[in-house]
Parts: structure tokens; C-alpha cells; sequence
């Protein structure tokens, strides 16, 4: 029996033999209580059950993140400072591309709009990138320790969260310095980066599983994530789109999403109602389409490994 057979199955306690074997010799080992494991299909496995197992579990997520920050020098000040060092010289390099192709339009306030957009762009793209290796990555503790494998993908969510965190008080300066406004409304901020996050927790679990099936997912991920941003409300402002293209909002889930981010950061309000909806909407949909089909597939990942 293979080792993803094993896993993939369920004990079912037997009884020992009722005779010894020939040779008269009685070992308590060999007629003690055994295992039998019987194959079981594919599929959801009882929800509550495993969602108080991934809650119980929520350390090895986050105990798997900080391995992955250390391994990339993370707590060192060097790897800190990369950490905001990298998306603050994207945001230059992109801001003097788009100053230009905007005849030198583009001030301050397009900046800081520019920063927090990519900033949290960052955290989706980074998290949908090292998630999609997370269940293939993880081969040998797939096949060899039993836990919920939604772990995997949550401590890819995890890792990303811990690198936004600083590159938000290189914004906080920026914001200060711009002169946009500060007060209650920036509480917003909170509910809005939950909405990214759990739509991106949907989103890395289902490349997750994807992988699995086709190892070419993670080749392909870096285009799309690069189309994706250029179609996303970051490097410019949502209500700049034409309205011709206005069918981006419904079928982009990033754009309702980063519009909201922007009205709280930027504008300095509530975020459109429109725009949070539709936000939360999103993220509902992708959480429960890439975590029931990540739960419903990973009792073969040993298999396929």
C-alpha cells in the first residue's frame, strides 16, 4: 500500500487472530490490537470537525510562516529593510512611468495612491506566488504527518501579512508628508485589508490545489499577476477608468477591492458602498470556491506527490 494510500484512509479497529501461527510461539506483538486502513473517496470531509482541527492547529501555520522569514533572513536588518526597501523602489520606478506618460501630471497625493495600492497588491501577489508551491513544497510532511493540509497555503497568507506590516509604516510617513488627512475614517482600513485577505486566502488555496494537478500553475502565476495589476486600480484611480471600461469592476475582484483601499487612505472617507460590497462579495465567493475544492482534493495530494 503506498504511503498516500495510507494517508488518504480511515483506521478500522479488528481483533486479532484467534490461533497462533505454526511454530507454537506466542508473541504479544503479533496478536495484539491492529490497524486495518480502508480507502475512502474523495471528497468534503465533515466541515465543523476540520475547521475546529485547522483552528486548533493555527500555530503550526504560524510557526511554518516565521520558518520561511527566517529563511529569508527576515529577522536580520538587512532582510527588514529589503522588505521595504523593494516595493518602495517599484513604487518610484512606477511613479516616474506614469508622471511621464501623464506629462508630469502626477503629485503627492497620486504617490501615496500609488504606494498603498502597490503595497497591498504586494501582499496578494506575494502570497498567491509562494502559496502555490505550498502543497507541493511540503512533500514530505504531506506524506508523513496527518493535520488539515489548508495549513499549508494559510502560513503562505501568513508570511505575506508579516512582510506588508512594515511596509505600512513607510507609508504612514508618506501619508503624513503628502498632507492627506487623518481621523476615525482610517479605521476603515481594517475591514477593507480583511475583505483582500480573505479573498486571498480563497484565491492561494485554490492555485494551491491547481498546482497539484498541473505543475505548470506557478510558471504561468508571475504573467497573470503582472496583467492583473496593470488591470487593477494601482496605477491609477478607479474613477479615472472610462466608463467603457467600467465592466472591469464587476469582473475584476481586486478592483472593488483597491477602489475601497484608496477612498480610506487617499481620499480620506468611508469606502464607497459600491465598491465594499462588492468587495465582500468577492471574497466570500473565492473563499468558498478555493477552500471547499482545496478540502475536497487534498486527501489524494499524497498521491500525486
Amino acid at each position: 500500500m503506498s504511503p498516500g494510500t495510507e494517508q488518504a484512509s480511515v483506521g478500522v479497529r479488528q481483533p486479532a487472530a484467534a490461533t497462533p501461527p505454526r511454530g507454537g510461539r506466542q508473541d504479544d506483538e503479533l496478536f495484539g490490537e491492529r490497524h486495518v486502513y480502508e480507502p475512502h473517496r474523495v471528497g468534503l470531509p465533515p466541515l465543523l470537525p476540520y475547521v475546529r482541527e485547522l483552528w486548533r492547529r493555527r500555530q503550526f501555520a504560524f510557526e511554518m510562516s516565521r520558518t520561511t522569514l527566517r529563511a529569508q533572513h527576515y529577522q536580520t536588518v538587512l532582510g527588514q529593510a529589503w522588505l521595504v526597501i523593494n516595493p518602495l523602489l517599484l513604487t518610484l520606478v512606477y511613479f516616474l512611468l506614469v508622471d511621464i506618460l501623464r506629462n508630469g501630471t502626477r503629485g503627492t497625493t497620486f504617490f501615496a495612491h500609488l504606494m498603498a495600492g502597490l503595497f497591498a497588491y504586494h501582499f496578494f501577489s506575494q502570497s498567491m506566488t509562494q502559496g502555490a508551491r505550498s502543497v507541493v513544497g511540503g512533500g514530505r510532511l504531506i506524506l508523513n504527518t496527518a493535520f488539515p493540509r489548508a495549513l499549508l497555503p494559510l502560513s503562505s497568507v501568513m508570511t505575506g501579512f508579516m512582510r506588508f506590516l512594515p511596509t505600512m509604516a513607510v507609508y504612514a510617513v508618506v501619508h503624513v508628508a503628502a498632507g492627506l488627512p487623518l481621523g476615525v475614517h482610517l479605521l476603515w482600513a481594517i475591514p477593507v485589508f480583511a475583505v483582500l485577505t480573505v479573498f486571498t486566502f480563497g484565491m492561494v488555496t485554490l492555485v494551491a490545489a491547481a498546482q497539484v494537478y498541473f505543475r505548470d500553475v506557478s510558471s504561468f502565476l508571475p504573467y497573470l499577476l503582472r496583467i492583473w495589476l496593470y488591470a487593477s486600480p494601482v496605477l491609477y484611480y478607479l474613477a479615472e477608468v472610462p466608463r467603457k471600461f467600467d465592466f472591469l469592476l464587476y469582473v475584476n475582484p481586486l478592483s472593488p477591492i483597491l477602489g475601497a483601499w484608496s477612498d480610506v487612505l487617499i481620499a480620506g472617507r468611508a469606502p464607497h458602498a459600491r465598491y465594499y460590497e462588492l468587495g465582500v462579495a468577492w471574497a466570500i465567493v473565492a473563499l468558498v470556491v478555493g477552500v471547499l475544492f482545496f478540502i475536497s482534493r487534498e486527501r489524494e495530494f499524497a498521491v500525486r506527490l
